[in-house]
Parts: C-alpha cells; sequence; structure tokens
C-alpha cells in the first residue's frame, strides 16, 4: 500500500462561521490546522473559544490566534488549552516548523486587537528567535505583507503592515500564511517566501501544506 504524503491546513477569517471547515476534502487526514485569525466579528472571547469548539468537532488538532477583530482576552484560553500560535512556535516534524504573530497594524476602525507597527515587528524577531533549526519554516500572521498582491484593497489601496514584510524579507520564511485582507485572496513571492493569502473561510478559501523532497509546498485552494 503507497503510504499518503501528510498535509497541513491552512485557514482564517473564520468570522463566526466555522462550518466549511467540515468540507475541505479529506480535511479528517490533515496532520492539523492552523488559523490565522478573526475567529469572530468583534464578538468577544467566549464567542471565539465556541468557534474553535466547532472547529474542533470537525479535526481535534486546531491552532489558532487571534486576528484584528478577536479580543485579547482569547490568548490566555488559547494558551491554557495549549493551542495559541500566537508568539509561539510548534514543531511538526524534525524538519517543518511553524511560528505565528496574530492581530493587525493599526486600522481607521480601531478594532479590538491591533498594535503598532513597532510591536508588531518586535513579536515576530522574539518569535522568530524561539524557532529551531528547521529546513522549512511556515509563518502565520493575521496582517498582510505591506505593498504585495495579498494585501490591496479592490481600490488599488495597499493597507498591509511593514513589518510584516520587512519581517519577511530579512527572515525569509519558507511559507506565510496570511489573512486580514479577505478581497485580497491570492499568492505572492517576496524573495524565496511564497505569501498565501486564502481569504475568509466562508468563501471557500483555504490552503494545503504538503512536504515535497523535503521542501514545504503550498497550494491555495477554494471550496
Amino acid at each position: 500500500m503507497t503510504k499518503k504524503t501528510p498535509f497541513w491546513i491552512g485557514c482564517g477569517d473564520i468570522h463566526d462561521a466555522p462550518e466549511r471547515l467540515a468540507e475541505i476534502p479529506n480535511i479528517a487526514e490533515a496532520e492539523a490546522v492552523f488559523v490565522s485569525g478573526d475567529l469572530t466579528t468583534a464578538h468577544g472571547a467566549a464567542v471565539a473559544q465556541q468557534v474553535v469548539e466547532k472547529m474542533q468537532t470537525v479535526h481535534p488538532r486546531i491552532f489558532a490566534q487571534i486576528g484584528n477583530m478577536d479580543d485579547f482576552a482569547l490568548i490566555d484560553w488559547l494558551e491554557e488549552k495549549q493551542i495559541s500560535l500566537h508568539r509561539n512556535v510548534l514543531e511538526c516534524t524534525p524538519e517543518f516548523g511553524v511560528m505565528g504573530v496574530g492581530c493587525s497594524s493599526t486600522t481607521p476602525f480601531a478594532t479590538p486587537c491591533e498594535a503598532p507597527e513597532e510591536t508588531l515587528g518586535q513579536w515576530l524577531r522574539e518569535t522568530h528567535a524561539k524557532v529551531a533549526d528547521w529546513k522549512n519554516l511556515l509563518l502565520v500572521t493575521h496582517d498582510t505583507p505591506r505593498d504585495t498582491a495579498v494585501d490591496a484593497l479592490p481600490n488599488g489601496m495597499h493597507v498591509g503592515s511593514q513589518a510584516v514584510r520587512e519581517f519577511i524579507e530579512t527572515a525569509q520564511p519558507t511559507v506565510c500564511l496570511c489573512g486580514h485582507i479577505h478581497e485580497a485572496r491570492g499568492t505572492d513571492m517576496l524573495g524565496e517566501t511564497l505569501v498565501c493569502n486564502p481569504g475568509m473561510l466562508a468563501d471557500g478559501g483555504y490552503v494545503e501544506f504538503r512536504l515535497v523532497d523535503g521542501v514545504l509546498r503550498a497550494e491555495l485552494k477554494v471550496l
């Protein structure tokens, strides 16, 4: 019998609607699911917990972090359950690991979970210092890197994070999973880093990650 290649799923911008996770083909066979943030639409930590718990009925290994529409209080619950990506690292295999930084840079809308660019940059550097000597690194951010194909609004304005961009340019993770800008679903390259924004899960967007010949590959998919 041919051994199946392990795979991982990435998604984000759940916004109180986790139901479509169950529609992802072979979701039960995934090693884990990484959620980039925005579990709710400013409905508080208790509702976000319920969203995660619903996702856990589809797959037991959900690792999530805060987006700008979540509540900082959610971090404590995610940490208690040992499923928080925010400012944490996770080893998936000896040659592949994940680091996460949630929240977003400041927006005009004063959403619940924002931070100055300087703070995002500091969190990214501090978290990267915890990374092991993995051949492949998946960076999970909520905010998108500035001035890319994945941070543009329909009017063409780029609204992503300069700190996220600068970190990617310096650290060159293998892949970055981001979100935040729903309308900018797509991919881009920053140096050697493939950046993937799947858009809202409710719109069917997600990413499938696989190790192919020892290299982390990512494929943007839509249900």
